[in-house]
């Protein structure tokens, strides 16, 4: 195996070209290696648009779950720690010593944290969480993850699709709570946030690159979504219901806007600098 195949300029050069293959900015410039880079970017590409699904065992995911729980509860993680007689009495030297107990315990608890953050990616615990729903022990650990997906998102185009990728899972969520008022509303008020950052992200990159590339991104997902929700429309309490026409009527908006900016990048339009909630706002072509 050659070596220089990992060497940091390779690596950055092949970072670039896979950026640019999904719509970030282009760097104009041309390396002697990009001949040996294209076929990894052309894989890039593929395991980006389809990536493997994993196979995680039942078993598996149950066993570790019921360990992260007995882990929780034993270490006090997410229990305020009570409040003892000498807290509650004069500040004396003696009584201090219960507050550095409690910033210790809170301390290791961050840690504790911090330690699981970090091995998501390598431990299953994201296998662990996934199907969770809000309320359940480890619906924090899974919205944690996205937001740790966000954060080394390489484009704004990434990050837009991550948005609408997170907008489904708070679709099959809500599909999960159906028959919950509160927490069904709760959780479409979510995906309709994740729709709009999203869509906002990826209408704004279209329109600085005057190239409706990104906009593919919105089209599959209006696709997908309006399919789930579409199932959802006539379940549930007639307060459901309402609810679910509401996110509808925002997909039905999100389209128009992305056939209005299609249409305006056509026909050469120089798009509006004012933008709303789904991004730039489109004129009218000549």
């Amino acid at each position: 195996m050659d070596n220089a195949l990992f060497s940091r300029r390779r690596t950055e050069r092949f970072a670039q070209l896979l950026d640019e293959a999904n719509g970030g900015r282009r760097h104009h410039v041309r390396s002697r290696i990009d001949d040996q880079l294209t076929p990894l970017v052309a894989l890039g590409r593929q395991l980006g648009a389809n990536p493997p699904e994993p196979a995680v065992d039942p078993e598996f995911r149950t066993g570790l779950r019921a360990m992260l729980l007995a882990t929780a509860v034993r270490e006090g993680i997410g229990t305020p720690p009570a409040t003892t007689p000498a807290e509650k009495t004069g500040v004396t030297r003696g009584s201090l010593l219960p507050a550095v107990t409690a910033r210790r315990a809170r301390a290791r608890g961050a840690i504790l944290v911090g330690i699981a953050a970090g091995a998501i990616a390598v431990s299953g615990i994201s296998a662990a969480s996934e199907n969770a729903v809000p309320g359940d022990a480890l619906y924090g650990m899974k919205r944690g993850t996205e937001r740790a997906q966000l954060a080394l998102a390489s484009s704004e185009i990434s990050r837009g699709q991550l948005f609408l990728d997170f907008a489904g899972t708070r679709l099959a969520e809500a599909s999960a709570l159906r028959g919950n008022r509160v927490g069904y509303g709760a959780v479409l008020d979510d995906m309709d946030a994740d729709t709009r950052q999203g869509v906002r992200l990826l209408t704004a990159a279209a329109a600085q690159r005057s190239d409706p590339t990104a906009l593919d991104a919105v089209d599959a997902f209006l696709t997908r979504q309006r399919r789930a929700l579409d199932v959802l429309t006539d379940r549930g309490s007639r307060a459901d219901q309402e609810r679910t026409a509401q996110s509808l009527a925002l997909l039905a908006s999100v389209g128009e806007r992305a056939d209005a900016l299609r249409l305006g990048i056509a026909c050469g339009q120089q798009i509006s600098t004012a933008s709303d909630e789904l991004g730039p706002t489109p004129g009218t072509c000549p």
